[in-house]
C-alpha cells in the first residue's frame, strides 16, 4: 500500500501534533495547549470540514469543526482530546517522548495512542470518505484539551452549546481492544473519584531522635489510614460505598467467562507473580465491572540522596476509586471525605480535597449504531468483535448523555502493549490502518440504519 511505503508523509499531521507538548496538568504549557488546538483546526480544514474554530472555555480552548452535507441528514459527533499525560519519568523512555519515532512497526511517543493517535484515525477515516464522495450524513468534531485532568470545562461548554452539538450518535476512539487478533467493542466504562489527602502533625519537621516515639509521624499515620480503606477481602470499607453498586447478573458473568483470557500471559506481561483483588470475582470482572481503590502517589519527609533523620510535619497522598455504573462520583466523594475524617486520630490533622471525577457508562448492544460499529470491526479485522466492559474512565461520556441526551459508541483501537500514561507509549502502525478502515465502514453502515 502506498501509505505504508511513505509513512513519514502519511503521519506528518500526527507527528506535528505529537511534537506539541500539550500537557494539560502543567500550567506552564498553556501556550502549547493553544498551539495544539490551532494545529488541529488547520488539519481539520485540510481534511474537508466546512469550518473549524477554537472556542473559549474557562480552561483550554475547544476545537469545533463540522461538515454539513444536508441539514435534514443524520449527524455523527466525533469527540477526541488533544491533551496528554506528563512524560515523566523521562529516564525510562527509550526515545524522546515528544519526538515521534517509527520503529518495530510502531510509533513511539507520548500521545501516539492516547488520544492524538486514535483521534488521527477518526480524522483520516473522515478525510478519505469525504474525498471518495461516500459521506451522506453530517459530521461534527469536538476536541478538548482537558480530558486528562477530568474535563472540568466541557460540561458547561456542552450546556451552553446544546444546539451546536446536536447529533444522533457520538463516536469516540479513546479505548482499547482485548488483543490485536481479538477485536472488541467497549460497551461499558467505570467512573472515577479522585482526592488528595494531607496529614499534618507537628508544626515543623522534627529531629527523629529527639521526638521519635513521642510525636505521631504523619507519614506513618497516613499509611495506616490508607491501609484501612480496603479489608482482607479486597472490599472498600467506606460506609455506604456499595449502596448503588449493581451486582452482575448470571448471564453477564457467563458472557464475561467466555472472553478468552490467558492469566499466565497477563501476569507475565506486567511482571507479577499472582493477581490480587476483591474476593469472589475473576480478574476480568475486577478490572471492568467492580469498583476499586488505589493510591496513585504518596510522599512526605526526606526523599533525597543519602539519609536525614527527620520526623516530617506533613504527608500527602493522591488516591482514587474506580466506580461502576449507578455510583455517583459526588456521593462517593462525600462519603470518602467523611470516612477519612471520622477514622483519623485526634493527634493529627487531616484534610481531604476532592479533585475530578465522573460517572460510569454502559452502551446497549441493541442500539442501531452498535451494528454499524460491529460491521466496521468485522470488515477491518475479519471477525466479529466481542462486546466488553473496560476498566478505564472517560468521565465526559456520561456527561454527554446527561447534557446532550446522546449515546456514545466507543470504537477504540488501543492495545495493552501501547503503554498509555506510561513511558514508551506507542501505537502499532497496522492498527492505525485497520482502525481507519473500521471507521470508514462505520460511516457507510451508519447511512443504512
Amino acid at each position: 500500500m502506498e501509505k505504508e511505503q511513505n509513512l513519514d508523509l502519511f503521519f506528518k499531521d500526527l507527528f506535528d501534533l505529537i511534537r506539541i507538548q500539550s500537557v494539560s496538568s502543567d500550567s506552564s504549557r498553556k501556550g502549547d495547549m493553544v498551539r495544539c488546538a490551532e494545529k488541529w483546526a488547520e488539519i481539520l480544514l485540510r481534511a474537508g470540514v466546512d469550518k473549524a474554530e477554537l472556542m473559549p472555555t474557562a480552561g483550554n480552548p475547544i476545537v469545533y469543526a463540522e461538515k454539513i452535507v444536508d441539514s435534514n441528514a443524520k449527524t455523527v459527533l466525533i469527540y477526541g482530546h488533544y491533551d496528554v499525560m506528563p512524560a515523566e519519568p523521562l529516564e525510562l523512555w527509550k526515545t524522546e517522548p515528544f519526538e515521534p519515532v517509527i520503529s518495530d512497526g510502531r510509533i513511539w511517543a507520548r500521545g501516539a495512542d492516547d488520544d492524538k493517535g486514535q483521534s488521527f484515525i477518526q480524522l483520516k477515516a473522515f478525510e478519505e470518505i469525504v474525498r471518495s464522495g461516500e459521506l451522506k450524513h453530517n459530521v461534527k468534531f469536538i476536541l478538548e484539551g482537558e480530558e486528562e485532568i477530568g474535563s472540568p470545562s466541557l460540561e458547561d461548554f456542552c450546556m451552553t452549546h446544546r444546539d451546536l452539538l446536536k447529533a444522533d450518535i457520538i463516536l469516540v476512539s479513546d479505548t482499547s481492544m482485548l488483543d490485536k487478533e481479538l477485536p472488541s467493542l467497549t460497551i461499558g466504562l467505570r467512573g472515577l473519584a479522585y482526592w488528595e489527602i494531607e496529614v499534618t502533625g507537628p508544626n515543623r519537621d522534627l529531629h527523629s531522635g529527639h521526638f521519635g516515639g513521642a510525636v505521631a509521624n504523619p507519614v506513618n499515620e497516613l499509611c495506616k489510614l490508607i491501609a484501612g480503606i480496603t479489608d482482607e477481602n479486597g472490599r472498600i470499607t467506606v460506609p455506604g460505598f456499595y449502596d448503588d453498586v449493581e451486582e452482575l447478573s448470571k448471564e453477564e458473568r457467563d458472557m464475561i467467562a467466555q472472553i478468552p483470557f490467558d492469566i499466565e500471559k497477563y501476569k507475565n506481561n506486567i511482571g507479577i507473580k499472582e493477581v490480587h483483588g476483591e474476593k469472589g470475582y475473576s480478574t476480568i470482572e475486577r478490572n471492568s465491572c467492580r469498583p476499586s481503590f488505589d493510591v496513585c502517589g504518596i510522599w512526605g519527609g526526606y526523599t533525597g540522596e543519602g539519609s536525614k533523620t527527620v520526623l516530617p510535619s506533613k504527608a500527602y497522598a493522591k488516591v482514587s476509586c474506580r466506580l461502576v455504573p449507578h455510583q455517583k462520583h459526588e456521593v462517593i466523594s462525600e462519603l470518602f471525605c467523611k470516612y477519612i475524617e471520622s477514622v483519623a486520630p485526634s493527634y493529627i490533622s487531616v484534610k481531604v480535597t476532592p479533585m475530578h471525577g465522573g460517572e460510569g457508562y454502559v452502551f446497549p448492544i441493541s442500539h442501531p449504531a452498535y451494528n454499524a460499529a460491529r460491521a466496521g470491526f468485522a470488515k477491518a479485522f475479519g471477525r466479529e468483535p466481542l462486546a466488553v466492559r473496560r476498566g478505564g474512565s472517560i468521565p465526559i461520556i456520561s456527561t454527554f448523555e446527561k447534557v446532550l441526551g446522546v449515546k456514545t459508541i466507543l470504537m477504540g483501537f488501543g492495545l495493552e502493549s501501547n503503554a498509555i500514561h506510561s513511558p514508551n507509549e506507542n501505537m502499532q502502525i497496522d492498527m492505525v490502518f485497520k482502525g481507519i478502515e473500521a471507521v470508514k465502514e462505520f460511516h457507510r453502515e451508519f447511512d443504512r440504519i
